[in-house]
């Protein structure tokens, strides 16, 4: 299965819901290549005046280096940008991985969609 996602608001809140492998081997996956590069999508969001972003990781059912790499440079272009962005519903390996990396530390990591949304609300611009 390859990465696809689709777009929705909430609110002021833009949810990304990713589905499929964030990996580079992927044919449609985010990465160079692929025409779809996670950074790049939040810029655009963010140039549309969107400042809060929510990643729902429900979808996705697997993640390697690259993919990592890509939620990175998401946060990246999001702190560039001064775009509030965080994490929904990664599953138990997605969320291992990212505690092995020690990204836990970097990003919001919501389990509930609506916390999610209201912690925006409460003016969180950065992970932790």
């Amino acid at each position: 299965m390859t990465m696809d996602y689709t777009a929705r608001q909430n609110d002021d809140v833009s949810i990304l819901d990713l589905t499929g492998r964030l990996s580079l081997g992927e044919a449609v996956a985010f990465g160079p290549g692929s025409g779809l590069i996670l950074s790049d999508t939040v810029k655009d969001l963010a140039k549309k005046g969107k400042k809060s972003i929510l990643l729902n990781l429900a979808g996705v059912t697997y993640v390697d280096s690259s993919g990592v790499g890509q939620l990175v440079g998401a946060m990246t272009s999001a702190r560039n940008q001064g775009v509030a962005l965080k994490l929904l519903r990664p599953n138990a390996k997605v969320l291992e991985l990212l505690k092995m990396s020690k990204l836990h530390t970097v990003f919001d990591i919501f389990e509930d969609e609506a916390s999610a949304i209201a912690s925006f609300k409460r003016g969180a611009v950065a992970g932790g």
